[in-house]
């Protein structure tokens, strides 16, 4: 591997801990954190995925294709066929696709996508 990946390989782990601990201690956390920053580390995963598997794209590259696939899930929520409901029935599929779309989400993603230029700018400096 690479040792440029290394780092992204941090960031995903961190990202799917914090995230996945959001989910299983949400009684304990404020409803504004539960209800808004699984969908912010969501979309900050699907950024560092990104930068592990390419990290030689800019940085802009990279936030672009993030957002775009993040909103594309998102808006694939409107369509409920029984197929995809039952992968969204799943553990994985629900993580991964939701199940219902929320305007709430795309600003969420957006924000999780600007953190992870923000932290590869201060990491790049």
């Amino acid at each position: 591997m690479n040792r440029s990946r290394w780092p992204y390989a941090l960031c995903i782990g961190i990202t799917m801990l914090l995230g996945l601990a959001s989910r299983r201690y949400g009684a304990g956390l404020h409803p504004w954190v539960v209800a808004y920053v699984g969908d912010v580390l969501w979309a900050l995963l699907v950024f560092w995925l990104l930068r592990f598997w390419w990290p030689k794209w800019p940085a802009a590259q990279t936030a672009w294709l993030a957002l775009g696939f993040s909103f594309a899930i998102e808006i694939s929520q409107l369509y409920q066929p029984a197929c995809l409901n039952a992968v969204r029935a799943t553990t994985l599929g629900s993580l991964v696709l939701g199940h219902g779309f929320l305007w709430s989400d795309l600003v969420c993603y957006t924000v999780g996508v600007g953190v992870g230029v923000g932290v590869e700018h201060l990491r790049r400096n």
